[in-house]
Formats: C-alpha cells, sequence, structure tokens
C-alpha cells in the first residue's frame, strides 16, 4: 500500500481510504487544487463458498480527468489499486463488479478495460431471467458480472508502482 501511496503522490494525487465497518471509499483529489477527481464505493462481504469477497459497487472519475495529462490507466489505476491492495490486506481472494450497460459503446469500453486489467466475465446478466432479478438488486442494474483474482491483480499490477514511481502512468 505504501508503494501505491508514494507512487500517487509522485502524480501529484492523493488517495485516501475510509472504511466503516465492511464499506469502504476510496477518494483521490489533485493534490494542487485539492479537487475530488475520482471515488470508488464499496465493502467486503462474506460468502459461505467463498469466504471474503471485495465488492467494487461503484467508480467514478470526474469530468475534471477529461481535461489532465494523464493515461486511462491514470487515476483509476490508483483508484484500483489501493482497493485491490485493502481486500488483499482484509483477507479477500476474489474481486467482483458490474461492467454496468448504459450503452452498447460504452459498455463494450467498460467490458474491454476490465479484462484488459485482469477481470473475467462471469455472467450477462441481462434482466430477461428470474436467475437475473438477485443480480439486479445487488447491482441495480443490467451489464456484465466480472471477477478477478485479488492476488494475480496485485502480481500483475504491483511493477507500477514500484519501478516507475517517477513515471507518468
Amino acid at each position: 500500500m505504501s508503494d501505491i501511496l508514494s507512487s500517487s503522490k509522485a502524480q501529484n494525487l492523493e488517495i485516501q481510504l475510509q472504511t466503516a465497518g465492511p464499506f469502504y471509499r476510496i477518494t483521490a483529489k489533485s493534490s494542487e487544487t485539492n479537487k475530488v477527481l475520482g471515488k470508488a464505493e464499496g465493502l467486503i462481504r462474506v460468502w459461505w463458498k467463498k469466504g471474503k469477497i471485495l465488492h467494487l459497487d461503484s467508480i467514478k472519475l470526474t469530468r475534471e480527468t477529461l481535461g489532465m495529462d494523464r493515461s486511462i490507466f491514470g487515476i483509476g489505476l490508483f483508484i484500483g489499486a489501493v482497493m485491490i491492495r485493502y481486500g488483499y490486506d482484509c483477507g479477500c481472494k476474489t474481486a467482483e463488479l458490474l461492467a454496468i450497460n448504459d450503452s452498447d459503446l460504452y459498455h463494450s469500453k467498460l467490458v474491454k478495460f476490465y479484462r484488459r486489467i485482469g477481470f473475467e466475465t462471469v455472467h450477462e446478466v441481462t434482466g430477461s431471467s428470474i436467475g437475473d432479478l438477485a443480480h439486479m438488486l445487488v447491482w441495480g442494474g443490467v451489464g456484465t458480472r466480472m471477477d478477478a483474482d485479488v492476488e494475480r491483480l496485485l502480481l500483475k499490477w504491483c511493477t507500477r508502482f514500484t519501478a516507475n514511481k517517477d513515471s507518468n502512468l
């Protein structure tokens, strides 16, 4: 976690993790302007078959990030890295999310992004079956349910925060 936070400071980002019971919120602010650039929220839940699961409920980047000189992996990667590390520290083996389907174009880009960072499709939630009802109640919509192995994500992305601390992500 210290490598992630140090690396974010080198990019003029302040990342804050707040927890309350099983719930967490990660906030990214600009060190220069103190404006919020993005947030992620979710919870650690226990499932009798899988143990502890890192549940990502939402991740939002503000419009201010559009004009910034950062790659797609910039702020979102820092927020995601703190979230995954927090899940790992809490004993989570799996991370789960729903790539929401608000529009076909945006949905396909979202699924592609999550696959690129290491998530795999578990279920297409279309709302067309009774089985989708539970997913829709938990996630609040339709889309692609995706999971990732927390330890594998850490191993895949940890070099971004150690070897390249001074480079622009």
